[in-house]
């Protein structure tokens, strides 16, 4: 597998270098943080950059001075309507990568100054979009040292999306042949070196331009969506793991053998289930779940050098926006990443939000 490696930030020259500015505060003293936050449903300009307070650690939680936080269509997708959370007002990320600040009551595996990455409790741990975040410490795993912020906060709810379809719901094995719809995205092609690693033949869909890029994470077949169709085939595939969602999942039932596993990860045609008894294949629809003990396997993998994600852009805190602009046209390869640390405290456009937001 030929590596894939961070770009430099697009928009600032060390948006990820530590600050020693010391942390601003509320009038009333209590400690306050950027957040690009959102007080309506809609498209990128309801973003603002806003003052909130700072979260304190619960019962079991850590407190971690975010450094990078991954973008994932979930969170395009949240910003425009609910979906699974409450109406706005709320802060979006769910991907993080920083600095441990203070460990709650009963918290054992982690301590101030150590360096961890890990997913949020989806959906409703949502909050890496800021210069600080609370969250259980099992959500959490050390970060790889042979990684930077910006790679690490680009692996886990991705990272774990595929490791959870492939490993733990499919339970892929060597010599099994599997089916990676939309590969080069954020989960496939994360997806595509696990099921490598695995021992699995890979084939994945994505525009032809972007063959290329999944032969190097390892690939062993390639099909364009845009003018093949992969269910003319011969071919069987004992896994498929769909992240188009619609009609695309009935459609992967009839290139599974007996047996098989249709792992979907958006709501497929009403019609899957039964497609799938008909065609005696398993068709389920994942829900990805925080987990500290894949997330260790995921760290395990990028220490052994053999999973990488491809960052295609790095937006700062304040500009994320443009990166729900750019990741809501549904080209990007790979995944998109915001950085936090070393960013300016104060800016013109600043929105205070009202006290006891959150």
């Amino acid at each position: 597998m030929t590596s894939t490696d961070t770009p430099k930030n697009l928009d600032s020259p060390d948006s990820t270098a530590a600050t020693d500015s010391p942390d601003p505060a509320a009038p009333d003293g209590a400690p306050v943080m950027l957040a690009l936050d959102q007080t309506a449903l809609g498209g990128p300009e309801v973003l603002r950059l806003t003052e909130l307070p700072r979260p304190a650690p619960g019962i079991g939680e850590i407190l971690v001075a975010v450094h990078a936080a991954g973008f994932n269509p979930t969170d395009f997708m949240h910003r425009a309507q609910s979906g699974f959370l409450p109406p706005p007002p709320r802060t979006l990320g769910w991907d993080v990568s920083g600095t441990v600040v203070e460990a709650g009551h009963g918290v054992t595996l982690f301590r101030p100054g150590d360096e961890v990455f890990g997913m949020l409790p989806y959906p409703y741990g949502a909050g890496s979009h800021a210069e600080y975040v609370a969250g259980p410490t099992r959500a959490f795993a050390v970060k790889p040292a042979g990684i930077d912020h910006v790679q690490a906060a680009a692996l886990p709810l991705a990272a774990l999306t595929a490791w959870q379809a492939l490993v733990d719901t499919a339970g892929l094995r060597a010599g099994q042949r599997v089916l990676i719809h939309a590969a080069a995205g954020g989960v496939g092609h994360l997806a595509v070196q696990i099921a490598k690693e695995r021992g699995a033949h890979v084939t994945g869909t994505a525009s032809a331009p972007k063959h290329d890029f999944l032969r190097e994470l390892g690939a062993d077949a390639c099909i364009d969506h845009r003018s093949e169709d992969f269910t003319d085939t011969d071919e069987r595939y004992d896994v498929v793991l769909d992240a188009l969602g619609g009609e695309n999942a009935p459609r992967s039932v009839s290139v599974l053998r007996p047996g098989g596993v249709l792992v979907t990860l958006l709501p497929g045609a009403e019609d899957t289930q039964a497609v799938a008894e008909k065609a005696q294949v398993r068709a389920v629809h994942l829900a990805v779940e925080h987990d500290q003990a894949g997330m260790r396997a995921i760290a395990d993998l990028v220490d052994r050098g053999k999973l990488r994600a491809h960052v295609s852009g790095t937006f700062p805190l304040a500009e994320g926006a443009r990166a729900h602009v750019l990741g809501e046209t549904g080209r990007t390869t790979g995944k998109l990443v915001i950085t936090v640390r070393g960013m300016a405290r104060r800016r013109p456009e600043l929105r205070k939000a009202h006290v006891g937001r959150h």
